[in-house]
């Protein structure tokens, strides 16, 4: 059985191998993944195709000019905004198929106007040790959408 889920959107991402992972991620989970420009590569970019290996014609890529044209599109989504500089953590939150689950570039994150946007429902962060930076962006997409797919749901059926 598959669910819906929330999309995943990438807030001017920088790094393709990232995007690509991502895409690869939207085409074996179902969750839309939303770019928002500018983007610090080409769509057509060899490190980008290789990361999301033939995933690519089986995932759902939209790509925003800006962050309020993403919020045009879905203008009842609620956008959980991930920081480490967030209190709440993303396993306190009942995700709901029509969320947004928006990421900021590495290494800086999302942008303090971004994360102050009264379109912004929460901001949101992923426990790490103390001490430590961040995150892969590809890898907090994926610990987050799996997190949200167990909560609505999602149980694949095995392919063994």
């Amino acid at each position: 059985m598959t669910v819906a889920l929330p999309s995943i959107a990438f807030y001017e991402p920088r790094i393709p191998e990232n995007t690509g992972n991502a895409i690869r991620l939207s085409a074996v989970t179902g969750a839309p993944l939303r770019l928002i420009e500018p983007l610090g590569f080409s769509m057509e970019e060899s490190k980008l195709r290789r990361a999301g290996l033939d995933y690519h014609d089986l995932a759902s890529v939209t790509i925003h000019p800006d962050l309020e044209a993403l919020l045009a599109d879905l203008p009842q989504a609620r956008v959980f905004a991930f920081t480490a500089r967030a209190s709440v953590t993303y396993t306190d939150v009942d995700f709901r198929a029509d969320d947004v689950l928006l990421f900021g570039p590495e290494p800086t994150g999302l942008p303090e106007d971004v994360l102050a946007h009264p379109r912004i429902t929460e901001r949101l962060r992923i426990p790490m040790l103390p001490g430590r930076r961040s995150l892969n962006l590809a890898n907090c997409a994926a610990i987050t959408i799996y997190e949200a797919a167990r909560q609505l749901g999602f149980n694949p059926p095995d392919a063994a």
